[in-house]
């Protein structure tokens, strides 16, 4: 077996994912981050796997496509898995994560694994020998540039992404506002922050007239759908957000029995339920303007803001045309990708690319079959769609049923089937794991 260490840049999601599971597999890994020696737009510490966006990974039901890949993950004993169950906060029907604890766990096991030689260093050129690349949506430009001269011109893709801010709870005027879950669903672990219809038109008109932040290269059409900034949704129109992420259908106000005009959704961002984020208000007014409109939310009329929503470049490759269903390079097979860079969207996502990646890399330097998870599987169909050439305008894309293998045979209701296809997934991941050596 090649006893060279395999390289893997940056130790977000996808690259600490990927360097666990070739350590422990026996394959020594070169583990490169360049933070905090070079810090990028939108991080904050110089922890592994730092979350930048949301504290949550979204739905953890098997009837949810994100659900089910987080299932194949545990089966698949993936550490970002395991860091983040062990580090879980209240969210409802979602797993969410005290953001600085699972960090901090992820960086400590991974130190901890004496496989992993860790490099703080900013990588400018392409490595010898095998190499992964999980530099994900703000790699460096210097890096960027290294990508650039090895592939064909135009291969490279960007959009803009944006963060919610955090605000602490004891500023919370919770005589505004009341715990619950949408539907009922869960435990009532949101703090529902109501308006009123004049009080939400008022806040409507303030927020589209705000300041925004200089962001080069901005535009509202840059934005990617699951990250649109609360501004960009509002000037779409007055109801927009109405029917998004204010969205009052399904929350009874205890405090008169009845739906409000208007909801924000506060969700815990640590354990100590010290911290809250505001729900879907990705953002990039500038920071004086967020903290005035944002107050003008009756429970957060006297919020004190720990972190103000940012917004950052979000690269990525296009891999259809560059990437085979291992997250290779077709022209360098050496060369392998993990994370956003690829064009996988979300948490869960990027540390599925490298789960796989390590998987099949690993398989490759024992000289084992390759997993080939099939499409039937979530982890398998991410994977058939980031290499599908007849993809022709490639964008971000978070793991949904729709990519995944159809069933053979009918059945009834949407939640019924969904939930077939989630019981088929673990069933192959299952029959894949006896198979392996």
């Amino acid at each position: 077996m090649n006893k060279n260490p395999v390289t893997v840049v940056g130790a977000g999601l996808a690259g600490s994912e990927a360097a666990w599971q070739l350590a422990k597999r026996g394959i020594p890994v070169r583990l490169v981050e360049m933070r905090p020696l070079k810090m990028s737009p939108a991080h904050h510490t110089a922890e592994f796997a730092e979350l930048v966006c949301s504290n949550s990974l979204r739905s953890d039901e098997l009837t949810n496509a994100v659900g089910l890949l987080k299932e194949e993950l545990r089966q698949l004993d993936s550490l970002i898995m395991q860091c983040a169950d062990a580090t879980r906060v209240a969210a409802g029907g979602a797993l969410a994560v005290d953001r600085e604890g699972f960090a901090r766990m992820v960086t400590e096991k991974i130190r901890a694994c004496e496989n992993i030689e860790i490099v703080s260093e900013e990588v400018t050129e392409i490595p010898e020998g095998d190499v992964i690349f999980a530099t994900g949506p703000l790699t460096s430009d210097a890096l960027c540039d290294a990508y650039a001269r090895m592939m064909p011109e135009g291969k490279f893709l960007n959009f803009f992404d944006a963060a919610a801010p955090i605000v602490t709870m004891e500023s919370i005027d919770m005589e505004s506002a009341f715990f619950g879950s949408r539907y009922g669903k869960g435990t009532p672990d949101y703090i529902n922050c109501p308006m009123n219809r004049e009080e939400y038109l008022a806040f409507y008109k303030e927020l589209i007239e705000a300041r925004q932040a200089h962001v080069h290269g901005f535009d509202d059409a840059s934005v990617f759908e699951g990250c649109m900034p609360i501004e960009v949704m509002a000037r779409r129109g007055e109801d927009t957000m109405r029917y998004g992420p204010l969205k009052p259908v399904g929350l009874v106000d205890p405090r008169n029995e009845r739906e409000n005009y208007a909801v924000v959704q506060l969700r815990r961002d640590n354990a100590q339920g010290t911290l809250y984020n505001i729900v879907g208000f990705q953002t990039h007014l500038a920071f004086p303007e967020q903290k005035r409109v944002f107050s003008m939310i009756p429970a957060l009329k006297n919020a004190e803001f720990v972190r103000y929503g940012v917004m950052h470049r979000n690269t990525y490759i296009d891999s259809p045309r560059l990437l085979d269903r291992y997250y290779r390079l077709r022209s360098d097979t050496r060369i392998r990708f993990a994370g956003q860079v690829t064009g996988v969207e979300g948490y869960v996502e990027s540390c599925a690319s490298g789960m796989l990646v390590a998987l099949e890399t690993a398989a490759e330097r024992m000289g084992e079959e390759p997993w080939n998870f099939p499409r039937t599987t979530a982890i398998g169909a991410l994977a058939a769609y980031i290499s599908d050439e007849t993809v022709v305008n490639f964008q971000p894309m978070n793991i949904n049923f729709g990519i995944v293998e159809s069933l053979s045979y009918k059945v009834r209701g949407k939640r019924n089937k969904n939930m077939e296809i989630s019981k088929r997934a673990l069933a192959n991941i299952n029959e894949i794991k006896e198979r392996r050596p």
